[in-house]
């Protein structure tokens, strides 16, 4: 059990907002989803280039992608967006932003399409993990089959789904009942004006509605409802053609959102703006729109730095640098519209090399001596060592003896810095008493004379996962997840210590039970303070419940329970007012029986009326083991360490932007290694990440571009 619970790194290669699926008999209907933004998934698949066949272009202030190829980086299989579903949602509407010229010719062009691929068929059904080693392959295959000959509708697969146009025409094809291909023709839809236009096309089983810059709707009562089981097991989106030449969209494209389960009109109308009403553009069409300098040379100057004064009291300003809009008081510029730092891409930093595999790592300042960060390294005898940043990376700083270290926390009393250490192996006494079932965890402490960490306590653990600092009243507290007592025995009691200041040591506080315990998360809501642990295993399952505490009267009492499926981590995190945790589950164990890995892992949100955590989102994770909250500028994100996939350690870990209604949405792909930890950071101005390999001896740093 231990091997698969210690951070055994697992992981993914595809990834997607997560689908609950319910089952119609042995097929499984697409249920509980949240906006999917097909055209985001797209664009952001690798965030170091545009995609190939694509360019940029913006069209009366306003950007949109124009396809110059149907290349294959516009098509995925739908298994990637759709997951653990085999019918498509039996409602859904389509939210598409277009600009579309004039077509002289009668033909038509698809702004998407979703195709049955036999070949792609074969392969995904009996595969439902696309990985990268697959794309490419995709990649080539289809690169080839466009230097063919265009091929035969029975050769490429049927159309499953699409949304083509014509000069006067709009059409929704899709296969209906006994495959069948079925229309739904809106002869008033004149979309090709070379216009922007924005429309949603709602479908249920009774009809096929088509809204139009928010106007008043058009409708079409179908003579065949669109099916219930709409098988889509193997079939493949293709966006702005049907994956060959003809057809092809030829227009500008800024928008495209499949909303399953509701009619979207509601969301996006009415609108200031009906003809590029938003509900999900991708980031890299939202820009500041060019200052047109015939309207503004009068009254908006541009270009860097100027003084105030009174002469030019009332006058804006707008900074290029800065991609801001200000004006001038009579004295100073104030900012009326300032773009705020967005993340562009995700670049390799600094390979670091270390002495073994490393469990986790702690980046914290030391004032007078810098950003320092503590690994804790799986082997005793080369120990954990603490690194310390410099203008070309983290530098080795000081080496510390430890006894298969599984994780490290710093904190501070006062103005004194320390760091505990969980070993996990006890320590050099134990190598003569195989059979102990205690371990010794040790606090160091940082000397300013000597500029390095000495030992200061040793405390009693138990296969010690992780520890929690954390101050109330005034009062400083610790809390060690013990994780099992000997190989069988996980259900036991993790400890909350409490600072003695007479004594300078400290002393149990409180006894907390715990079923293999994790970790533990430190929170502050208001004046309520909150303790949740992650509870991984109780001998039998890791289907167990992780526990929400509330301090009450100096102690800690059950808040809520929560079901959760090896959970290794949780991580608080705020949006503006509104509380959110989400939890690592590992992966499903139950008995004899054999692992699941590839399963969800949960964000909740703080209900303040009903005082409960409800269920917020599910994102598909690969024996995820840790989540990391950040923020640049006015954007928040979550990345997660998908560690193992129940064949690989080699994954792909995912960097995931908050979207607001749509909540967290993949946008940066990571290739890690046995991924254990994630830690963000910044130096002078530059914000990076840094992860910790448990199956190679190396840690990498990525510097994150902004602009």
């Amino acid at each position: 059990m231990d091997s698969s619970l210690n951070t055994d790194a697992q992981g993914l290669s595809a990834s997607t907002i997560p689908v609950i699926a319910t089952t119609t008999d042995t097929w499984r209907h697409c249920a509980d989803l949240l906006p999917l933004d097909l055209l985001s998934f797209v664009l952001e698949r690798d965030p170091s280039r545009l995609v190939p066949g694509v360019h940029l272009k913006q069209a009366e202030g306003v950007r949109g992608v124009q396809l110059s190829s149907p290349h294959p980086s516009m098509s995925f299989p739908s298994s990637q967006l759709l997951v653990d579903c085999d019918l498509f949602p039996k409602e859904f509407s389509f939210v598409v932003t277009l600009k579309v010229p004039r077509i002289a010719t009668k033909g038509n062009e698809y702004i998407f399409s979703l195709i049955e691929s036999k070949r792609v068929k074969k392969q995904e059904v009996t595969n439902d993990k696309a990985n990268i080693s697959e794309r490419h392959e995709d990649s080539q295959q289809y690169g080839e089959e466009n230097k063919r000959p265009e091929k035969s509708n029975e050769e490429r697969g049927q159309i499953i789904l699409g949304l083509r146009f014509s000069r006067k025409r709009l059409h929704f094809v899709y296969k209906g009942h006994g495959g069948v291909t079925e229309h739904s023709v809106f002869g008033g839809a004149r979309l090709a004006d070379n216009q922007w236009h924005t429309m949603v096309l709602a479908v249920s089983s009774q009809h096929v509605r088509l809204t139009v810059d928010c106007n008043s709707p058009l409708e079409i009562a179908p003579s065949r409802p669109f099916p219930s089981a709409l098988n889509i097991q193997g079939a493949r989106f293709h966006i702005g053609s049907r994956g060959r030449w003809k057809g092809l969209y030829s227009g500008l494209l800024r928008q495209l959102v499949l909303v399953p389960g509701s009619d979207a009109t509601h969301y996006v109308c009415p609108s200031s703006d009906p003809q590029l009403a938003e509900l999900s553009v991708p980031p890299l069409l939202l820009d500041l729109p060019v200052i047109e300098s015939k309207e503004t040379e009068e009254r908006v100057s541009v270009g860097l730095q100027r003084s105030c004064s009174e002469q030019l009291q009332g006058q804006l300003w707008f900074n290029p640098l800065k991609k801001g809009l200000y004006l001038c008081d009579g004295s100073v510029w104030i900012a009326v519209l300032e773009d705020h730092k967005r993340l562009d891409y995700v670049l390799e930093h600094q390979v670091l090399t270390t002495s073994s595999e490393t469990h986790d790592i702690e980046v914290f300042q030391v004032p007078g001596t810098g950003l320092m960060a503590a690994m804790a390294h799986r082997s005793p005898a080369s120990g954990s060592a603490v690194y310390l940043w410099t203008h070309t990376g983290f530098q080795l700083y000081q080496n510390i003896s430890t006894y298969e270290a599984l994780a490290w926390r710093q904190f501070s009393i006062g103005k004194k810095i320390y760091l505990v250490v969980s070993n996990s192996g006890g320590g050099p006494d134990k190598h003569f008493n195989k059979e102990s079932e205690t371990d010794f965890s040790v606090i160091y402490k940082w000397s300013k004379r000597r500029k390095k960490f000495v030992q200061f306590l040793t405390l009693q653990t138990h296969c010690a996962r992780d520890w929690e600092a954390f101050n109330i009243n005034q009062q400083t507290y610790l809390a060690v997840a013990n994780h099992r007592k000997g190989d069988n025995n996980h259900t036991i009691d993790s400890v909350i210590y409490k600072w003695n200041k007479l004594t300078k040591s400290f002393g149990v506080h409180q006894m907390l039970p715990t079923s293999g315990a994790y970790d533990w998360e430190f929170f502050t809501v208001g004046p309520y303070h909150f303790l949740v642990v992650a509870n991984a295993f109780d001998g039998v399952t890791t289907s167990v419940d992780s526990v929400i505490y509330v301090w009450v009267n100096g102690s800690f009492q059950v808040f809520q329970t929560v079901k959760t499926f090896c959970a290794t981590d949780w991580e608080m995190f705020q949006i503006g007012s509104r509380v959110f945790l989400v939890v690592a589950n590992g992966h499903r164990l139950q008995g004899n029986g054999p692992s699941q890995y590839a399963i969800n892992s949960t964000i909740y949100e703080l209900d303040m009326n009903g005082q409960v955590f409800i269920r917020f989102q599910d994102i598909v994770t690969y024996s995820a083991v840790d989540w990391e909250f950040f923020s640049l500028g006015e954007e928040y994100f979550l990345v997660v360490a998908n560690s193992f996939n129940g064949e690989s350690y080699s994954l792909n870990s995912i960097l995931y932007r908050w979207q607001g209604y749509e909540g967290f949405v993949p946008v940066h792909w990571l290739p890690t290694i046995g991924c254990s930890d994630w830690e963000f950071f910044s130096s002078k101005g530059e914000s990076y990440l840094i992860y910790s390999s448990a199956k190679a001896p190396l840690s990498k740093v990525f510097k994150l571009k902004t602009y």
